[in-house]
């Protein structure tokens, strides 16, 4: 399992490989319901990729973060753990040291677990 701290905030998070699909976020430490995991930084783009997070705000804006940092290995779960504001990532239970970090994709992705 890899340790890789670089990004977390407050070394909340590391980067391992995961069960779900290749890399993913793995918690640090106890974290707390409600807690700010992370913010998924980057360019602002309207093209789709892989590490494109489509941000859809209530105003009816719809825009793209191309994520540089380490937030951009959180996986997909019909049972996540976190969820996401905007560009921000908090966590909706409380989350175990070494769980996997996931939020729900969206509707194209109810067939993965």
């Amino acid at each position: 399992m890899s340790t890789s701290l670089t990004g977390a905030v407050d070394t909340l998070y590391y980067v391992g490989e995961s069960r779900i699909h290749g890399k993913g976020l793995f918690a640090a430490r106890h974290i707390q319901k409600d807690t700010l995991i992370g913010v998924f930084e980057g360019p602002i783009t309207d093209q789709d990729g892989i590490h494109v997070l489509w941000v859809h705000e209530d105003t009816g804006r719809t825009y793209g973060v191309l994520t540089q940092n380490d937030m951009k290995y959180a996986n997909h779960s019909s049972r996540p753990n976190a969820e996401l504001n905007g560009e921000e990532m908090y966590a909706t239970r409380a989350i175990k040291p070494h769980e996997e970090i996931t939020f729900d994709y969206g509707d194209d992705w109810t067939d993965v677990p």
